[in-house]
């Protein structure tokens, strides 16, 4: 019986060459997919906050405006010049010392008479403007126009029967000012006007029934005075 022989060695060689093609083929293949396109990672979620729908990165902002806090604008200072006028009283005379004007100021409202103690007078009044200006009228076109400035005197002019009367009025200290009484007096109508200057000095006028004469002087620390026998009292003026 006779041996395989070279036909056997080369069967199993061709068969052992069918292996390592096959083995080879199939490592190929395997490589090519390890070796393709890697999908990338996932990136990690952003800590960040989602914005809201009015794209507000603030979680905390309201999104109801009603409950959004109000912002308030502070109140604007009021500046010196628009402060109310102080009050207080004030005589003095004209420039041709010829007559005697008192203003008493309250409550930014003014009074003022007008007087020369012997037959002219007048009887004024208005409002005082914050920066210290006045505009006083009275009967028969009389007018005053004056203005107070950081609380000195007041500086003015009084129009009366076509004639003008610059004056300048001091702030007056009881018991100096403006005073006024009225009364009957022996069936006679009496309005009389008293201006007490810084000093003590009185001008006056006293009127019966439309008669205007010198006024008799008052007592200014209780404001009595004696007209026709008949004892009266003349009270201070204010607006």
């Amino acid at each position: 019986m006779k041996r395989p022989g070279p036909v056997l060695t080369l069967l199993a060689g061709l068969l052992l060459a069918a292996f390592m093609l096959s083995l080879n083929a199939t490592t190929g293949v395997r490589n090519a997919a390890s070796s393709g396109p890697r999908t990338p990672a996932a990136a990690p979620p952003s800590s960040a906050p989602p914005e809201g729908p009015t794209g507000s990165a603030n979680p905390a902002d309201p999104a109801d405006p009603a409950d959004r806090p109000v912002s308030r604008s502070p109140s604007p200072s009021v500046p010196p010049s628009a402060k109310p006028v102080p009050n207080a009283d004030y005589a003095g005379r004209t420039d041709d010392d010829s007559s005697a004007v008192a203003v008493s100021l309250r409550d930014g409202r003014a009074i003022a008479y007008f007087c020369d103690g012997h037959d002219k007078e007048s009887w004024l009044k208005g409002a005082v403007r914050a920066d210290g200006t006045l505009r006083l009228t009275g009967k028969n076109g009389a007018r005053l126009d004056g203005t107070l400035r950081d609380s000195g005197p007041i500086r003015g002019t009084v129009r009366l029967g076509g004639q003008r009367y610059p004056f300048t009025a001091d702030k007056a200290v009881k018991p100096s000012g403006l005073y006024r009484a009225t009364a009957t007096v022996r069936g006679a109508r009496v309005d009389g006007g008293w201006i007490v200057l810084p000093g003590g000095r009185q001008v006056g006028i006293l009127d019966r029934d439309g008669e205007p004469s010198a006024a008799p002087v008052i007592d200014p620390r209780t404001g009595t005075v004696t007209v026709d026998g008949q004892e009266l009292t003349a009270h201070p003026v204010t607006p």
